[in-house]
């Protein structure tokens, strides 16, 4: 096998052009085979395999700098590099990331998960690239969907002051995760269409040079010039008119294509955007067929495509139930979705409400501002969202949304860890991000039956409502404790004396085993499923001060700003004689892994609460 001659960087200068078919053949099998075990992002990684294989040809490792916007189609940029052995364990403890990490290789220039950063830091790489007057080439690789994130513009519109070469790489598959939506997919549709361009221009850029004394200065003006006939030739249009050169669109799959463009592009002094076109899921018919459901999947027959373990309903799923019948009773419900209508479980909504759905693409600052006038005009927007990318629409929550009082619902997903995605997918700052900002009101449930009463309850509560719950399957237990939600109010599952845990979500679940272990011991604990996290219920804890003389707060979330923080800070203040214990995740990032493993390391386990608790009464 080809694949075999790869073992470090730079090993693919020495195959020949004519092997690359089989060579790109060969990976795209691996990678189907592969994730086949372990799970994983599939479908984009398919779809990049030939991409990769232009741009390795013509860039040096490490010297050269190559950035993956998001960074979950960059598995064949590991196989080249000499990780391939690696997929053994791909996103497992100690294993192999799914995306890039420098502390993997020194091949991997910059960390990432999140959407359309790539040009940003590709252009701080130039920048201090020129500054050091080094002379290696930055390459920065982003698809079609991350184009509909704000923040992608506004390194365009930075990088468009180069004098210096840069090259971007628009990976054009007409996919995010699910299918893109808006004017730019629009836009780059309607390119995809003018094929001729890409040797028109070539040609006459190249015929031009070669007049002797004034044929840079021609190629110069003929950039800036825009008449009706540049109008014509140019689909590229948007990208030069904000001075950056456009290069395609080029066949993602003719290697032989992508690297003359590529090495065109090397050429250019200044910003550069290829516009490569690709296919998701290319090579594996399930995949192209299915590519949201192949993007990240878990282990599957390869021969079918179909999931090798048959999961019990997950939280996402019962969000999905509820929002499509509160979208038949309640008529001013809308939901919006930032490019995951099927992984935050709105795709049901859509199809039953297609008029009251909005998908506004990777752009979670404009997705949350937009409910706030969604809101002021008299609509209960849902904004559907996970909580590692709710992150990105801070300010927008705290200026656009609280700041105003409005009724915006944000139903956070994959709050927590979240395992094989790792540290950029965790979900673990929201109770703290979110319980800072004033008129906030925050819930966790319990269980599934919880997540059904806490959505209907944040519909018909006044003001910024967000109820956060974890990835995987929801929890059944505690089905016979069902008391009505009550503002504020926690709901008390056992009363005893000295002892008091207080549960915040998916830790309920963990409480109830500590709980159970300590009745069987003897110990009559209380044991409160919090449900609240802003505003807390203070007069419970008022209560209970009298007759416990430890708290233990526990909360799938960091320790800092936290739930239990709020509480030990109002027990210091109003009961300093009550011992609060705060369970919660230290000062750090959690990478990827399973997540009970997670949770005993980082002491989030039932045996660690009860190691600390057996701690305080010697």
């Amino acid at each position: 096998m080809i694949l075999e001659k790869l073992r470090q960087a730079n090993d693919l200068h020495k195959i020949p052009l004519s092997e690359f078919p089989t060579l790109a053949e060969e990976i795209r099998q691996f990678l189907i085979e592969s994730v086949s075990r372990t799970g994983g992002h599939l479908a984009s990684n398919l779809g990049a395999v030939e991409l990769t294989l232009a741009l390795h040809n013509v860039l040096e490792f490490p010297e050269d700098k190559l950035i993956w916007d998001v960074g979950h189609q960059a598995y064949t940029h590991k196989i080249l590099t000499g990780r391939k052995e690696g997929f053994a364990k791909l996103r497992q403890d100690g294993g192999l990331s799914g995306f890039p990490k420098r502390k993997e290789s020194d091949c991997d220039a910059f960390d990432t998960g999140h959407s359309s950063n790539s040009i940003s830091a590709g252009l701080g790489y130039v920048r201090a690239r020129d500054l050091q007057k080094k002379s290696y080439r930055v390459v920065s690789v982003i698809g079609d969907g991350a184009l509909t994130g704000g923040m992608a513009y506004e390194a365009l519109n930075n990088a468009a002051e180069l004098k210096t070469n840069f090259i971007i790489v628009l990976n054009d598959n007409s996919m995010s995760i699910s299918k893109n939506v808006g004017g730019i997919s629009s836009y780059l549709s309607a390119i995809r269409t003018a094929q001729s361009y890409t040797g028109l221009k070539l040609n006459v850029t190249n015929s031009l040079k070669k007049i002797p004394h004034v044929g840079e200065q021609l190629v110069d003006a003929v950039r800036k010039t825009k008449t009706s006939i540049k109008q014509l030739i140019i689909p590229g249009m948007f990208f030069e008119d904000m001075g950056i050169t456009y290069l395609g669109p080029v066949d993602g799959h003719d290697m032989l294509q992508m690297m003359k463009l590529f090495n065109e592009a090397k050429r250019v002094q200044g910003p550069v955007l290829v516009h490569v076109v690709t296919e998701k899921g290319r090579g594996y018919a399930p995949a192209v067929r299915h590519p949201a459901r192949f993007h990240g999947t878990g282990a599957f027959d390869v021969a079918t495509g179909l999931p090798l373990k048959k999961s019990k309903p997950t939280y996402t799923d019962i969000f999905s139930t509820v929002m499509r019948k509160m979208g038949d009773r309640e008529p001013d419900v809308v939901a919006i979705t930032a490019a995951m209508p099927t992984g935050t479980g709105l795709k049901r909504f859509a199809n039953m409400f297609p008029d009251r759905f909005f998908d506004v693409g990777i752009a979670e600052e404009h997705g949350v501002t937009f409910a706030a006038g969604l809101a002021l005009g008299g609509m209960i927007p849902v904004f559907a969202v996970y909580s590692s990318f709710l992150q990105r629409g801070i300010d927008q929550v705290l200026h656009d949304v609280c700041m105003q009082e409005l009724h915006v619902v944000f139903a956070i997903d994959r709050a927590g860890l979240v395992g094989s995605d790792g540290e950029t997918h965790n979900g673990c700052f929201d109770l703290s991000y979110l319980s800072m900002i004033p008129n906030m009101t925050l819930m966790a449930p319990k269980n599934l039956w919880e997540l059904s009463d806490m959505m209907k309850f944040a519909i018909h509560e006044k003001g910024p409502v967000a109820v956060r719950y974890p990835r995987g399957e929801a929890y059944d237990g505690l089905k016979e404790f069902r008391a009505p939600i009550v503002r504020g109010k926690g709901e008390v599952i056992a009363r005893g004396r000295r002892i008091a845990l207080l549960a915040v979500g998916s830790m309920v679940k963990t409480g109830e085993r500590v709980w159970k272990t300590l009745r069987d011991r003897g110990e009559e604990v209380t044991f409160v499923n919090m449900r609240f996290v802003k505003p807390f219920d203070t007069e419970l804890l008022d209560e209970l001060a009298q007759d416990h003389s430890l708290f233990v707060t526990m909360e799938e979330n960091v320790q800092s700003g936290g739930f239990g923080e709020h509480v030990a800070a109002y027990m210091q203040k109003h009961h300093p004689g009550t011992t609060v214990e705060i369970v919660a995740i230290g000062d750090c990032f959690v990478e990827q892994g399973d997540v009970e493993n997670w949770k005993k390391k980082l002491g989030l386990d039932a045996e660690s609460v009860l190691n600390r608790i057996e701690e305080w009464e010697q």
